[in-house]
């Protein structure tokens, strides 16, 4: 997996964009993002009782779907467990509904004339790429489909990456970045939460 990162980095910025929702490891990303929820779930619950079966919970999907190796630590922390099950909880949910949103932004502008407000010529002289139903469309489809799935890889990894962080951080043998990783995951939470509130206000 690390060779074909490196080889990956020496390509061309605009062959990496390209290429990004095609690849392997935006797809795993993808898949930790779709498991972590539950796996934050049964972690909150296995650090409240004690159990260290948390840090290996973690450490597993990170290794196995993000490639991030974090060692175990000589000793599991009982109090960093549940921290990072605190933590990790809210910014997991986060996570959740701005990848789904995405991938809803997608697939209904894919559908551009299944939706129930473009049903009329009407609505098609008013909307982008208008005044036919084929323009409105193709515009859609270039704007909230290719656009937004070209954008949509570097949203997953930069979700994934925080989480890798705060795994290596709480769960590993090394605790440097702990603070700032913490740090890191609330404002970035925060962003998130203050950015949907002008998005909640359309529907």
């Amino acid at each position: 997996m690390a060779t074909a990162t490196l080889a990956a980095r020496t390509q061309p910025v605009w062959r990496r964009i390209l290429r990004a929702p095609f690849t392997g490891e935006t797809w795993r990303r993808a898949a930790y993002l779709l498991i972590a929820l539950p796996a934050a779930l049964l972690c909150l619950v296995l650090a409240l009782v004690g159990s260290p079966a948390a840090g290996r919970i973690q450490r597993s999907l990170a290794r196995r779907l993000l490639g991030v190796e974090v060692p175990e630590p000589d000793r599991a922390s009982k109090p960093l467990a549940l921290a990072h099950a605190v933590l990790t909880l809210p910014l997991t949910l986060i996570a959740t509904v701005v990848t789904g949103f995405v991938w809803f932004v997608m697939l209904i502008n894919l559908g551009y004339p299944l939706r129930p407000d473009s049903d009329q010529p009407a609505d098609y002289a008013q909307s982008w790429g208008g005044p036919t139903l084929a323009g409105a469309w193709g515009v859609h489809i270039l704007g909230g489909t290719v656009l937004v799935g070209l954008l949509m890889p570097w949203i997953v990894k930069g979700f994934t990456a925080l989480q890798g962080r705060l795994v290596r951080a709480f769960h590993g043998a090394d605790r440097a970045g702990l603070r700032s990783s913490a740090l890191i995951a609330l404002v970035v939470a925060a962003g998130c939460v203050l950015l949907s509130i002008p998005i909640i206000h359309q529907f």
